[in-house]
């Protein structure tokens, strides 16, 4: 499958922009639009952008929209210290907001969502952050596009020359890759695993560090 067109949410934070350099370097991908709260300082002639302030009001912007054969929504918020209903609300609602819009515009499109390992299915646990995300990863499987997928990667090396990426998750990489290097996803292989999930799919919806790797050979 070539000449695939995809949305990406979250270009301007790390896991958005890793998947982004991946989509803007693979032959499968087209174009991509890339739909950020503000400006992602890049120019690349597979690439376009739509700035939306407020992704709960992205029906004003359905014609910018039209002709996209997947979704993949990178955009997300730390829940440090943030309280539960506000939390929900940047999370969830924004999240079940966005797909649905885009939901409305082509049923056929395939939505791949980032959520973070250890999310609460259940929604029943004690951390905050992983209940809403678990939430927001069962309510997108019943929305009904083609395809929906759920990616969980845990730690993520960068893409040479991102700039999204802090000291912090540099140091947590090379002690993770030291003491359990099989827990550790590229951000080439993420990226590659959401093209694949479009354009050949995978059998189960939810994908942890294993699947998303496997899924990224397919």
């Amino acid at each position: 499958m070539t000449g695939t067109k995809v949305i990406i949410t979250g270009a301007t934070g790390m896991v958005g922009e890793g998947v982004l350099f991946e989509c803007l370097q693979n032959p499968t991908v087209s174009e991509v639009l890339i739909v950020n709260r503000r400006h992602y300082n890049l120019q690349h002639p597979k690439l376009k952008e739509l700035i939306v302030p407020d992704f709960l009001k992205l029906n004003q912007f359905v014609d910018n929209l039209k002709g996209y054969d997947g979704c993949f929504f990178c955009a997300g918020i730390s829940s440090v210290g943030m309280k539960e209903d506000k939390y929900t609300r940047i999370t969830y609602d924004t999240t079940l907001a966005f797909a649905k819009t885009l939901l409305a515009i082509n049923s056929n499109m395939v939505f791949t969502y980032v959520s973070g390992a250890h999310t609460d299915s259940s929604e029943k646990g004690r951390m905050m952050w992983a209940r809403v995300k678990g939430k927001t990863e069962n309510d997108l499987a019943k929305l009904g596009f083609k395809g929906e997928y759920n990616f969980r990667p845990g730690v993520m090396q960068p893409f040479p020359g991102q700039k999204n990426w802090k000291p912090l998750f540099k140091f947590l990489v090379k002690v993770i890759k030291w003491v359990a290097p099989g827990r550790v996803l590229s951000l080439h292989e993420v990226g590659q695993a959401m093209i694949n999930a479009l354009t050949v799919g995978y059998s189960k919806n939810v994908l942890d560090v294993k699947d998303i790797r496997a899924l990224s050979k397919a």
